[in-house]
């Protein structure tokens, strides 16, 4: 990879669309074939490092990807998406104001786009379209509580899926912690994890009733990577409610 990958979709053809540090590519997993599909729109005059960092496919098969802009001086971190057209494909920036874009997901009805703010402890949620794409009406769906020094810290939110019911399933970065939240943002179940900093949640398995939950090796200290159980390791968890199928990316407009 010319930079490194921050998510990723589906496609048909044994193909994976992928969002790299300057945009969207597909990658063929048969070939190894990298091409590139859409880059973001550059600023000559901001020196700063941007990624696009998580992302998804909607209902249409549309690809959204949320950035990350280092170091993090101001919210221009943005939600972008990727779709095809005749000829092309064509990326559109949908908001912005963010410092990290995590926790992308849609509600089962198509009614819901939820997008975390990870440094703010935030989950937004916009009404959505899956007709048009569009999206509309901002508002805070979830907070939870900033790290205080001297007491206990529940973890800020980073990636997530949906299930069937509507529940948000949520990665509590440096919470030790998945927490399931209900389609109106209660807390419905938290459970630990034996890592400090768990970073996405998956469904998979035949019938989408195991969450997989990848964890951050990173920058985490010397004493978590020499843990029996060490940061960056894969875990995977049981679940009663089964979770959303994965939308695959429709590129064939474009082809």
């Amino acid at each position: 990879m010319p930079s490194e990958p921050g998510c990723c979709a589906p496609a048909a053809g044994h193909k994976i669309v992928i969002g790299l540090r300057d945009g969207f590519y597909l990658l063929d997993t048969q070939s190894g074939t990298l091409a590139c599909l859409a880059l973001l729109p550059a600023d000559a005059h901001d020196t700063r490092v941007l990624r696009l960092n998580d992302g998804r496919c909607d209902s249409a098969g549309r690809f959204w990807a949320g950035s990350v802009i280092s170091p993090r001086t101001a919210p221009d971190a943005a939600l972008w998406r990727l779709e095809a057209a005749p000829g092309g494909f064509r990326v559109q920036k949908m908001a912005g104001d963010n410092f990290t874009a995590n926790g992308l997901a849609f509600s089962p009805d198509d009614r819901w786009l939820y997008w975390s703010n990870t440094p703010e402890h935030r989950i937004d949620r916009f009404g959505f379209d899956a007709a048009t794409g569009r999206i509309e009406g901002r508002t805070p769906w979830a907070h939870f509580p900033p790290k205080v020094a001297g007491e206990s810290y529940g973890g800020r939110p980073d990636g997530a899926a949906v299930d069937v019911q509507g529940n948000y399933w949520v990665a509590m970065y440096e919470g030790a912690c998945i927490l399931q939240l209900s389609p109106t943002g209660q807390v419905l179940q938290r459970i630990a994890v034996p890592v400090q900093c768990p970073t996405m949640v998956c469904f998979g398995g035949e019938d989408l009733r195991t969450l997989y939950i990848t964890s951050a090796r990173a920058g985490r200290p010397q004493e978590e990577l020499d843990a029996a159980v060490p940061a960056g390791s894969l875990f995977s968890l049981p679940v009663e409610v089964p979770g959303l199928p994965v939308n695959f990316f429709q590129a064939s407009a474009a082809m």
